[in-house]
């Protein structure tokens, strides 16, 4: 049973995601994706959007792929301190890109998911509340 804080925490915390504009895939450690937020599900509609929750990642990759995502597993589980590694450089979108791992609070690794980090320097005006202002 979850306890109270679980409870409170978790519409939070899917919000965080939600809202996040970088796509966040969630796949546990057999690589069944159990969560994509609203902009991954746009940008892997072509793939199957939503349809992909509940398939294993690891199906839609070439074994090249499968095979690093399998070894960053591995160095995930040698050591609760092995929590991020730098995956490639997207030109396109110039942005970083990670692989993350997710732990429980004993640093048991529980899953994982893809960071993309933009590095494109925000252009808007700052604290710009409405497009009259």
């Amino acid at each position: 049973m979850r306890d109270a804080l679980t409870e409170r925490l978790a519409p939070l915390f899917r919000a965080v995601t939600d809202s996040d504009g970088a796509p966040v895939v969630i796949c546990a450690p057999d690589h069944t994706i159990v969560y994509m937020n609203p902009s991954a599900i746009s940008r892997y509609k072509k793939r199957g959007g939503a349809a992909l929750i509940g398939r294993r990642l690891t199906d839609c990759h070439s074994p090249a792929s499968c095979e690093l995502i399998e070894k960053t597993l591995r160095w995930f589980r040698e050591s609760p301190g092995h929590n991020r590694i730098f995956e490639f450089h997207s030109d396109e979108e110039n942005c970083d890109v990670y692989m993350v791992a997710l732990r429980d609070p004993d640093g048991a690794l529980i899953g994982y998911y893809e960071k993309h980090e933009s590095r494109n320097p925000e252009t808007g005006s700052r604290y710009r509340f409405s497009d009259t202002e």
